[in-house]
């Protein structure tokens, strides 16, 4: 099991930037499929992102496509979340999570069960 733990959440106007990294303490990271997922108060968690173990591929969902980057670096054990152009309506707790099994489709990613999370980062977006 990996144990997940995130970072780099904060305020920020609309339009603006900021990058969540996500590390990972236990080893085999390399072999995890990593995403992020979001939850903000009164809704249900949602799907942000996820990124394949060797980093090929990547599925977004509609809302931050164009957006938000996901990234991974397999030797330092983290996965990044770099997100621009925020809206106040991206304004959540974002949680990194990791999956061995992914068959790289939408709806597995999306609705598939998950290893480990971490314990989430707040994210603020201001009007």
């Amino acid at each position: 099991q990996v144990q997940l733990q995130e970072s780099g959440g904060g305020l920020v106007q609309a339009g603006g930037s900021l990058k969540l990294s996500c590390s990972a303490s236990l080893r085999p990271f390399s072999i995890y499929n990593m995403a992020w997922f979001r939850q903000a108060p009164g809704k249900e968690r949602e799907f942000v992102a996820i990124i394949s173990w060797s980093g090929r591929t990547t599925y977004y969902t509609d809302s931050v496509k164009g957006r938000f980057t996901i990234s991974r670096d397999n030797a330092k054990k983290q996965v990044s979340l770099q997100m621009s152009s925020l809206k106040p309506e991206d304004t959540a707790r974002y949680y990194c999570a990791g999956t061995r099994y992914w068959d790289t489709t939408p709806d597995q990613a999306i609705t598939g069960s998950y290893d480990s999370w971490g314990q989430g980062t707040q994210v603020t977006v201001s009007s």
